[in-house]
């Protein structure tokens, strides 16, 4: 019958040698003597401070910049938000604009057959009211705006989206505090130029991606901030 090979107890005080790899000889090593390398497991990456996971970028109050997916997510909320709020507020308007149209449009002569508006009617009763509809529209979005990222947001530096997702504005400065001029001018570059200046939005959101070294969006360069994460 055939004995099963034996394999060598390792060396007392001397630690056991791993799956795949070699220990180390026991007691202090001779001058010119050079350990062999150790050899991990497959699917084990050999130990070493170069296998560490880098940490994270700091701002330069000492806490962690807040992550594109994190800014992003916020934004998303913000402006449900804000949606919310402007339909509330322009449903009944739009309401009665379309009630008028429609009335307009259906129009019928004694005999039953629909009075075609002229040129004028169309001008006065549609046209006009639409145009004003999208401007009183935009002046509201843009003055609602203002109300929540400026004069909220200089609070504490946090919105609603924000607080959702742990992350606050705070002064690049860190002797400074968050006031109103700088959330005014985060608010110029965001809201303001990029609803006139077309696909500054887009570059502004994205430029988080490549900037370093404080990942800032145009309208946090603009205003001289950053966005961390925070524990609450």
């Amino acid at each position: 019958m055939t004995q099963p090979p034996s394999y060598p107890m390792p060396p007392a005080g001397g630690p056991p040698p791993t799956a795949g790899g070699f220990a180390p000889p026991p007691g202090p090593i001779s001058p010119g003597h050079t350990v062999p390398p150790q050899y991990a497991p497959p699917g084990h990456p050999p130990p070493g401070p170069h296998y560490a996971a880098p940490p994270p970028t700091l701002a330069p109050n000492g806490q962690p910049l807040a992550s594109f997916a994190d800014r992003l997510l916020a934004w998303m909320v913000d402006t449900a938000v804000a949606t919310g709020v402007l339909l509330l507020l322009f449903m009944p308007v739009f309401l009665v604009i379309w009630g008028n149209t429609f009335t307009t449009l259906t129009r019928t002569n004694p005999d039953g057959t629909l009075v075609e508006p002229d040129q004028a009617t169309m001008i006065n009763e549609v046209l006009i009211p639409l145009v004003l509809l999208e401007l009183g529209l935009l002046v509201l979005m843009l003055a609602l705006y203002w109300l929540y990222h400026v004069e909220y947001l200089k609070r504490g530096g946090q919105t609603l989206g924000k607080k959702a997702l742990k992350i606050r504005v705070v002064p690049l400065d860190p002797t400074r505090t968050l006031d109103r001029r700088m959330a005014a001018r985060r608010w110029f570059v965001q809201y303001l130029a990029g609803s006139f200046v077309p696909g500054l939005s887009y570059l502004d959101g994205f430029w988080q991606l490549w900037d370093k070294p404080w990942q800032q969006c145009l309208h946090d360069r603009f205003a001289g901030t950053v966005v961390v994460k925070v524990s609450e």
